[in-house]
């Protein structure tokens, strides 16, 4: 009967344009992959987005106090809009979200490319009759998605520059949060908001995208900034205009360029740009315009030069993703530690796996042991000690798991420290190398890896703040229990990206940033160790990186961790008490890698039952 539930679910949302486009993407991906992607999206949404965006945008009661405000600094936007052959109704509507902002103090500046066409030239002369506030500039010809655009920047005379496709619409409040973000942070010099997809000239709301805030290995992953972008002019004076070289990937380019020279990269977590699907649009037909997503990958190469990476950029099957691998430099020591207390056959299955499949070599393995009982645990011991790059460290007090960890990483001779479970199997063989090619750069401190339940379905894909009832409301791991082949909201449980917090039962750590981070928490024994660490790194000013490009078994039961004992359960409630005192402002603000937006009590990135635009 699920089946046949979200047979009917995916059979609701079928509109001619997805006949259309599912049949591109079957030519696309082949019947496999297709019939996968099928399959995930014949799953049910936790709750409807139509229904919720309804309910979410702001009411006209909401709408009129915001016209009311009086502003201190009136900033002047600059909303920059290069036209060509629009359809006349999309065409007015871009034009009457403009004009429907609560935020008064804005241009519009539009870029005819064809003149010639009468009826936008006709519509273009209206609104410029109407509002002295859109001007129109024609061109005597069409230069190209980047040179048109850099017409209209140059038109324009607002101190922050926006963008706005011809086809797509602004929510009414989208110029008021901007203004109001940067009263309250006017040190931003680049600003983003969430979007969603409005179906041709329906009207239908659909794809939610709720972002992240500014999180760099995601944007080299996928441009998720996209759109509503505003730029301050003076950021631009220093980055240059869009460049034509990257025609159709020109904003992607734009975005890398002006992310690495922005005092502060903004977020405001609200839907603010409805981006039109129809059959000519990228959103809608994303495989018409693969020459965008090769531009993509060449803008993103750039991006590494500038930054002093080296880095191999490709195109995954999904356009518009991509995948960066960092070669690792040299051949540094990676010490891998692994606590381990009897489990004889886990730890050798664990051993085994390491030693056959990893390819990078130069390993130490460190396995200590803690308070062990069975004589077959002592006999694999002495198997492994004859190895010459295996040691056995004896911890003889009782089980912390910071504190024999920290005993351990005092004792390893790498420059690296792998902290490892006993009970995972390595599924990578380049596994090594994808966590020490990305943990080797400056600015990285540890990555963690996605690891698989034994039945194929997601055990860790990264670790949100704030998230789960089970944690207390601490920390939780994303897409549990999903199906390995599938690749989740945005495609995030398969993309490299930035995160709060990665788990320890596979996490590489700078030994050097493990030390100034004072090593694993001893006041927690038990559970948050990882995820306090990895918020004392971020804390230094180093990412924790998602890399899902290294796999793991993790043989972990699905139902371990419940506290089933008085002493268990208090020794977890002092450990909560512990991760709520010293990570108060995360706790309390939020995740900054998760949307406000999206559920608290779920995994797998579903909208947050109730959510209204603030």
């Amino acid at each position: 009967m699920a089946g046949t539930g979200r047979l009917v679910h995916f059979l609701k949302k079928i509109r001619p344009y997805n006949i259309v486009k599912g049949l591109r993407y079957l030519k696309h991906f082949g019947p496999k992959e297709f019939l996968v992607r099928l399959q995930e999206r014949m799953e049910p949404e936790d709750i409807p987005y139509g229904p919720w965006y309804e309910h979410y945008r702001p009411s006209k009661e909401e709408l009129a106090r915001q016209e009311k405000r009086n502003w201190k600094e009136k900033t002047l936007f600059s909303i920059v809009v290069p036209v060509y052959r629009t359809p006349e109704t999309f065409l007015r509507e871009m034009a009457d979200s403009v004009l429907a902002q609560t935020y008064p103090f804005w241009e519009l500046c539009i870029v005819n490319a064809d003149p010639q066409d009468e009826a936008v030239s006709r519509v273009l002369a209206e609104y410029a009759e109407k509002d002295e506030r859109i001007r129109v500039r024609d061109l005597e010809k069409n230069a190209g998605i980047a040179e048109n655009t850099n017409e209209g920047i140059r038109m324009a005379g607002g101190e922050w520059i926006c963008f706005l496709d011809h086809d797509d619409v602004l929510s009414p409040a989208a110029l008021w949060k901007f203004a109001e973000h940067l009263e309250k942070h006017p040190e931003t010099d680049l600003l983003y908001s969430d979007e969603d997809k409005i179906a041709g000239s329906t009207g239908e709301h659909f794809q939610p995208h709720l972002k992240p805030d500014f999180n760099p290995d995601l944007l080299r992953s996928n441009n998720y900034i996209c759109h509503f972008l505003a730029i301050r002019r003076s950021l631009l004076e220093k980055t240059g205009l869009l460049d034509s070289r990257y025609d159709g990937a020109q904003d992607y380019d734009l975005i890398l360029r002006c992310s690495e020279k922005a005092h502060r990269v903004g977020h405001v977590p609200e839907i603010l740009y409805h981006w039109r699907t129809h059959e000519a649009s990228t959103a809608d037909n994303p495989v018409s315009k693969m020459y965008a997503y090769e531009a993509g990958a060449g803008a993103i190469r750039a991006h590494l030069s500038r930054c002093g990476l080296k880095g191999t950029v490709e195109l995954k099957k999904d356009p518009g993703f991509y995948r960066v691998i960092y070669p690792v430099s040299g051949e540094p020591l990676v010490s891998i530690i692994i606590p381990n207390r009897d489990e004889a056959e886990t730890l050798r299955k664990c051993i085994s796996s390491v030693r056959e499949k990893s390819t990078y070599r130069r390993y130490e393995i460190l396995i200590i042991e803690n308070n062990s009982v069975q004589a077959e645990t002592f006999e694999l011991y002495r198997e492994l000690a004859k190895l010459e790059n295996v040691r056995i460290l004896r911890w003889k007090k009782e089980f912390n798991y910071s504190a024999i960890n920290n005993f351990a990483a005092a004792r390893a001779k790498g420059e690296y420290l792998l902290f490892l479970n006993n009970d995972t199997e390595v599924i990578t063989p380049g596994w090594i190398e994808e966590m020490l090619g990305t943990c080797q750069r400056p600015d990285t401190g540890a990555v963690g890896v996605c690891l698989y339940y034994p039945d194929d379905t997601i055990q860790h894909a990264g670790v949100v703040i704030g998230i789960g009832a089970r944690s207390g409301g601490v920390a939780g791991s994303m897409f549990a229990g999903m199906k390995r082949r599938f690749s989740g909201y945005m495609h995030k449980a398969r993309l490299m990206q930035d995160l709060s917090a990665v788990t320890a039962a596979c996490m590489l750590v700078k030994r050097s940033v493990f030390e100034a981070a004072g090593g694993f928490d001893e006041k927690l024994a038990v559970a948050f160790n990882d995820v306090d660490l990895c918020l004392r790194i971020r804390e230094a000013g180093y990412l924790i990186v998602y890399d899902p490009y290294a796999e793991l078994y993790h043989y972990e039961s699905k139902s371990r961790g419940s506290e089933d004992t008085k002493e268990k359960v208090r020794r977890f409630q002092g450990e909560l008490e512990h991760m709520r005192s010293r990570h108060t402002d995360i706790l309390r603000h939020g995740d900054p890698y998760y949307n406000k937006n999206l559920s608290l009590s779920h995994w797998n990135y579903s909208l947050r039952e109730g959510a209204r635009m603030e």
